[in-house]
């Protein structure tokens, strides 16, 4: 179990990494990253315990959280506050009362998918500047076991705050590298064999009649622009069936659509 340090002053130089949250999510954390809530900190813990820099946690929480505290690292900080000054720090109101600090995981994308298993689904994005879409792409991705998350250099950050919590922490357990633009991307699927499914309105495909086989990646899109021409190119361009007077969904719910589709159809093991 980590030592308790009790913080009694919000001006103390130990949580300077929790000052003014949400500003720092804007301006970035230099190689940081923050996790919010006890679901999120849970699965931090299990998946990347040696990432954890500290733990910042509000007094009244201390007895609930134990469990949780207990499995990280013996030398982990663990800084426990009275809820006043926890608000000071952070800088708003913060209910959950737990927050942490990880250092961002790095990864090679050519090594990350020469990594992936022979059966595999990979989850690839393009243009996703939103961050309540990336984080519900990545809680789709860890719902139906995809093995990895691509995303082009225009994507947002999967480790901005809030994408974490809206992924309930899938983007701290699902691996995910960037690839370069979109052709790069596509072209690094290409080389290591697998079929990529491009979500499009303009797909000559329904998604019900793709039977994928041991390795494929689904392509998604910005909503409204969508995937570039050329990626739809290289691509097996695929649509969803639904009602007239539609021809889309949010690119979160198309995401969840099509990885379970994916996810049970596929021709080796799931």
């Amino acid at each position: 179990m980590p030592k308790i340090l009790r913080i009694d002053d919000a001006g103390d130089p130990r949580l300077e990494a929790y000052r003014a949250v949400r500003e720092r999510d804007l301006a970035g954390r230099d190689g940081l990253f923050v996790a919010e809530g006890r679901v999120v900190l849970e699965k931090a813990v299990v998946a990347m315990p040696g990432a954890i820099a500290s733990v910042l946690v509000a007094e009244h929480r201390l007895a609930a959280l134990a469990d949780v505290l207990a499995a990280l690292p013996g030398d982990t900080p663990v800084y426990a506050a009275g809820q006043v000054a926890m608000d000071e720090v952070v800088g708003f109101p913060i209910h959950r009362g737990i927050l942490a600090v990880g250092r961002r995981p790095t990864r090679d994308a050519a090594e990350m998918i020469a990594a992936l298993p022979a059966d595999a689904l990979v989850v690839g994005l393009v243009g996703i500047a939103n961050h309540d879409n990336i984080g519900g792409i990545f809680r789709n991705a860890a719902a139906f076991g995809a093995d990895a998350v691509l995303l082009d250099d225009t994507c947002c950050d999967p480790l901005y705050r809030k994408a974490i919590r809206v992924s309930v922490g899938a983007a701290l357990t699902v691996p995910f590298a960037r690839a370069g633009d979109a052709l790069s991307l596509l072209r690094a699927l290409d080389a290591a064999g697998f079929e990529s499914v491009a979500l499009s309105p303009r797909g000559e495909t329904e998604l019900g009649d793709v039977r994928p086989g041991r390795r494929v990646a689904a392509l998604f899109g910005a909503e409204g622009p969508g995937l570039p021409e050329a990626a739809l190119a290289r691509s097996r361009a695929v649509r969803i069936a639904m009602a007239g007077g539609f021809d889309s969904l949010n690119v979160a719910t198309t995401s969840g659509i099509v990885l379970h589709h994916l996810a049970t159809r596929r021709e080796g093991p799931v």
